[in-house]
């Protein structure tokens, strides 16, 4: 089969389904301008699978917000440093249960049946090529090159959207498909970014120019999965030397998303009371993530790799030399630093969202844990309600944050692997289209109930004749 026909058959199994019928909604217009029923913002694969699934609930009136140019949405083309995926390839995500639409169908369809078989993982750039392929076509309605700079609540259930350039978009709902990092920032310690001049560093989720660093001695610090991604990346791409720097005494070997994956825990995580979320959070942050085996010696393999355990940066120096990196082991000197420390989640450090941030609700003010069980990473986190909405911290604030759904890593604590995850996107889709569409019929349901109450059309029109006679 070829890709084409594969196509054809995406068609009719769409068709089969009932894809594409009239929208349920009554369209909305303002004299400032058109309203949109959502809009997703991020193009990625979560932005992607949220339009569909909105379309398959025939909700159309949507547009899709990416800030990059066409194909390069998400971290695969541009700082994800993997050769393959880290997830398992049978498992599947944006399909919504179709068929057709998985990646094995595409895979089979543009390699051939017996090519599934002889892959580990799915290579990333491949993965890219199917989201690209899947906008396509699901002929989804993006628009790139659109960044999210400041959203405005002017009343219950509608928002402005303010535009890089000036421009501005109305919306009912927002779904914030923004990714790992749409719940916050990415950490830089501090003992770096105000030590050192940025020419000197960057961090792995940055564009950084590994050919322009060729023959050079290049520091990693961090012990996760992205450290080693970007060491066998920078070595193949010519650098001399790269050393990895972790605090810990051994590297992770445990990698928790494996049991959550095959121990019904992704699927009913939201089911779990709030003290058991919050100690498995705090669990699952501890652990970290480890290296895959084979992103770990295809690093390895190299003569210029080296390991440092148990070698947390005390200090940073910028000499003519290089930077000098201090250790409890002690010094030495490289040419470049990357920094493979993660993110901080919290609303707050979020630039669209500084008009609502102090009106989310947080961990922090839904529970309260056990006496030195305490977590101030996991307690920054959004509390989000059944649907991924944001709520309200104060019932003041609540029509300020209706329709506003965070469906990006801030939904961690509440949901579990989800929105982020491939692991967690087949379980988490239904859930935020459910919420997203019983929270607009509800908002229209007055509407909906009077057109109900007066609705008059006749359906059966045929005349019994021996009626006709009598009469």
């Amino acid at each position: 089969m070829t890709l084409e026909r594969h196509e054809e058959r995406v068609a009719h199994d769409l068709a089969c389904l009932g894809f594409g019928g009239s929208d349920w909604l009554r369209p909305t217009e303002r004299e400032d301008g058109h309203v949109y029923d959502v809009v997703v913002v991020g193009g990625g694969q979560s932005g992607l699978a949220t339009a569909f699934g909105l379309l398959r609930e025939r909700i159309s009136n949507i547009i899709v917000l990416d800030e990059n140019p066409a194909g390069r949405e998400g971290p695969w083309d541009t700082y994800a440093r993997m050769v393959t995926l880290r997830t398992p390839k049978h498992l599947t995500s944006i399909d919504f249960g179709v068929p057709s639409l998985t990646f094995r169908s595409y895979w089979e369809a543009a390699h051939g049946v017996e090519s599934w078989e002889r892959i580990d993982k799915i290579p990333r750039g491949d993965w890219m090529n199917y989201l690209r392929w899947y906008r396509r076509v699901l002929r989804l309605p993006v628009r790139n090159d659109a960044r999210l700079d400041r959203i405005e609540p002017i009343e219950k259930g509608l928002f402005r959207l303010h535009l890089n350039g000036g421009e501005t978009l109305l919306t009912r709902k927002i779904v914030l498909a923004t990714g790992i990092q749409g719940g916050g920032q990415w950490h830089t310690p501090s003992l770096v970014g105000n030590r050192l001049p940025a020419s000197r560093y960057a961090h792995t989720s940055q564009a950084i120019d590994y050919a322009g660093l060729k023959g050079r001695r290049i520091a990693i610090l961090g012990g996760g999965a992205s450290a080693f991604d970007n060491a066998q990346h920078a070595l193949e791409l010519g650098a001399d030397q790269v050393h990895v720097f972790v605090r810990r005494a051994q590297l992770p070997t445990v990698n928790p998303i494996r049991f959550m994956e095959t121990s019904g825990l992704i699927a009913r995580f939201p089911a779990l009371p709030d003290a058991v979320k919050y100690r498995m959070m705090v669990s699952f942050f501890e652990r970290n993530q480890p290296p895959t085996n084979d992103t770990f010696e295809r690093a390895a393999a190299w003569p210029g790799f080296h390991l440092h355990l148990e070698s947390p940066w005390l200090d940073v120096e910028d000499t003519e030399a290089g930077v000098v990196v201090t250790t409890p082991k002690g010094k030495e000197t490289f040419d470049f630093l990357v920094l493979s420390t993660g993110l901080t989640t919290d609303p707050a450090l979020r630039p669209e969202l500084r008009d609502v941030a102090t009106d989310i609700l947080r961990w922090s003010d839904r529970y309260t844990p056990p006496e030195g069980e305490h977590s101030a990473v996991v307690d920054a986190h959004p509390y989000l309600g059944p649907g991924f909405e944001l709520l309200p911290n104060k019932p003041e604030a609540t029509d300020r944050l209706h329709g506003l759904f965070a469906f990006n890593y801030s939904g961690l604590i509440s949901f579990g692997l989800s929105a982020s995850a491939l692991s967690g996107l087949k379980q988490a889709l239904p859930r935020l289209i459910r919420g997203i569409a019983d929270q607009l019929f509800l908002d229209d349901q007055e509407a909906i109930v009077a057109d109900y109450l007066g609705y008059a059309e006749p359906e059966f029109v045929g005349r019994w004749p021996r009626i006709e006679a009598a009469a």
